[in-house]
């Protein structure tokens, strides 16, 4: 799989945005992805985030029912990688559960998705940066070029 994509499954690239206050940026994905860190690097820049805790709920479209963000991001982490970021020896046994199931809605209506596996925190905010200001940039979102 590659390691991001943008644009052409996700819910944004159908929404227009009147104001940028009204730009929601979504951010969803298993334990130990990386969601809090980039939510935070995002918000010093200015925009509004919600980080969407869809891994602990049963219901499919919780992360579109309770906050229908302008713009989704998916981070993915191998269940290796994020059971050693959690400093365990292997992963935990709902994992699995998590990943096929809780956040399958979300990660197939995503409008970008980052696999943090192999990457720095860093480099994740700057994919996610490269996005959101191609997005802020574009017309469709009320911006000229």
């Amino acid at each position: 799989m590659e390691s991001d994509r943008a644009g052409t499954s996700g819910e944004a690239s159908r929404k227009g945005f009147a104001a940028a206050d009204s730009f929601l940026v979504g951010i969803v994905g298993p334990c130990s992805s990386g969601k809090s860190t980039l939510a935070r690097r995002l918000r010093a820049d200015g925009y509004q985030v919600k980080e969407i805790r869809q891994e602990h709920s049963a219901v499919p479209d919780m992360w579109r029912r309770l906050t229908n963000p302008s713009i989704l991001i998916y981070l993915d982490v191998s269940l290796e990688v994020g059971a050693a970021r959690e400093g365990l020896t292997r992963p935990s046994s709902w994992w699995v559960d998590e990943r096929e199931f809780r956040l399958a809605h979300a990660r197939e209506h995503c409008d970008l998705y980052i696999d943090t596996s192999s990457l720095t925190p860093d480099e994740v905010y700057a994919r996610a940066r490269d996005v959101l200001g191609e997005w802020d940039s574009s017309p469709a979102n009320g911006s000229s070029l």
